[in-house]
């Protein structure tokens, strides 16, 4: 009886393996990418990750603002007078907060069609992207208060004080087209470093991206005096966020698909160099430094067992894709479950201070940004239609 059912069974697992090799109705997550190839992701061991932890959930005391009048707010900025926020949405424009209402301050592409018109979910805005823009990572320069911009599609542009549409400053490097800008920080002599997140997937497939694990990824330089783009470093998987240390003699990024932070030296001997400074909770995003020259981490969520063992196992990860089940759902399932904000602060050598956490993810449910200002933590993120406000103690 128990060889007859084990015999059956293994029938049916290689009935399966089958389907899923040749995936023959196109249900897959990958059937649109014949060419899609996985890679492995040196993930450190999950015991090695921080300990520390927000067992009260503090993140649950968050205010909600601007519920629906905001759609997927990746970056929150606040001009050198400090008003604000100012913060770029998912159908291309960047909004200005004038204490009353929203308006209208700047946009990175010249058409604003019906193509750009606001949809009912944040996906829908997927497909139009790289018509419409998506401007990401948002920066003033202090002195002379342009807004740097980086828009996934456009590359790094620039508008002045007044807004209006931004002017492009650079869409490739090394011959290389911009496919995913990211983020950005500019220092005082307008010099911009800059992610691009990869150079095989645009946003629009960012869930592929983060299930691929590919390392065309780069982090650059652009020099307003020569006009020329320089790549600082390659070879990475999903870099992400990335903010200046306070004294300008180092910038800090996150290795998004590998989870941790990453130092490189501007200044001094080790000029030209980088090293890594901290591992990271989970999946993070974007990186910003506050008035003390700690640094705020956005977090998604927590990696889990399933997340490393499909890390170091492309060609598992790759036969899980072959599944008929989403991309939505094995993106989840990649950067570690249902996802949940957490916020972390670290000093510039990777010394956790402060964890805040929404593990149910009843209030804040994902957060792409922490921004400091006065007291209070100001969160976006590309998947909710809200600003969360935290007031720190």
């Amino acid at each position: 009886m128990a060889t007859t059912f084990l015999s059956k069974l293994s029938k049916i697992f290689f009935l399966f393996a089958i389907y899923c090799a040749l995936d023959p109705f196109k249900h897959s997550s990958i059937s649109k990418y014949p060419d899609f190839q996985t890679y492995k992701i040196d993930m450190p061991p999950l015991s090695s990750l921080p300990k520390e932890r927000d067992h009260e959930n503090l993140l649950q005391n968050s205010e909600i603002k601007f519920l629906n009048e905001v759609q997927g707010p990746e970056s929150i900025a606040f001009d050198p007078l400090g008003r604000g926020p100012y913060t770029g949405v998912a159908d291309g424009r960047i909004l200005f907060w004038d204490g009353t209402r929203w308006n209208d301050f700047a946009y990175t592409s010249n058409n604003r069609s019906e193509l750009c018109a606001t949809k009912s979910s944040l996906l829908a805005y997927l497909k139009d992207e790289h018509i419409c823009g998506r401007p990401l990572g948002l920066r003033f320069h202090k002195r002379t208060g342009e807004l740097y911009i980086a828009d996934a599609y456009f590359g790094i542009m620039k508008v002045g004080p007044q807004g209006g549409l931004a002017t492009s400053l650079t869409t490739e490097a090394d011959g290389v087209p911009l496919r995913f800008t990211n983020d950005l920080d500019v220092d005082e002599e307008g010099n911009v470093y800059f992610t691009d997140s990869s150079s095989v997937f645009q946003r629009r497939n960012f869930m592929h991206l983060i299930v691929s694990g590919e390392d065309t990824g780069r982090v650059l330089k652009y020099n307003p005096e020569t006009k020329e783009t320089t790549t600082l470093l390659r070879n990475l998987q999903f870099p992400n966020g990335l903010s200046l240390g306070k004294d300008g003699s180092f910038f800090i990024f996150c290795e998004g698909s590998i989870g941790r932070l990453r130092k490189y030296w501007l200044k001094g001997e080790k000029a030209g160099t980088s090293e890594v400074v901290a591992l990271l909770h989970g999946f993070p995003d974007n990186i910003r430094t506050n008035k003390d020259g700690d640094f705020w981490v956005a977090v998604h969520c927590h990696r889990n067992i399933f997340t490393h063992v499909m890390a170091h196992h492309p060609n598992v990860r790759k036969f899980f894709l072959k599944l008929p089940i989403t991309v939505k759902f094995q993106y989840l399932l990649q950067v570690g479950g249902w996802p949940h904000a957490v916020a972390v602060k670290y000093t510039e050598d990777g010394k956790v201070l402060k964890v805040l956490e929404d593990k149910q993810g009843k209030v804040v449910k994902a957060v792409s940004e922490v921004e400091e200002k006065d007291g209070k933590l100001w969160m976006g993120s590309v998947l909710m239609s809200f600003i969360a406000v935290y007031d720190l103690p």
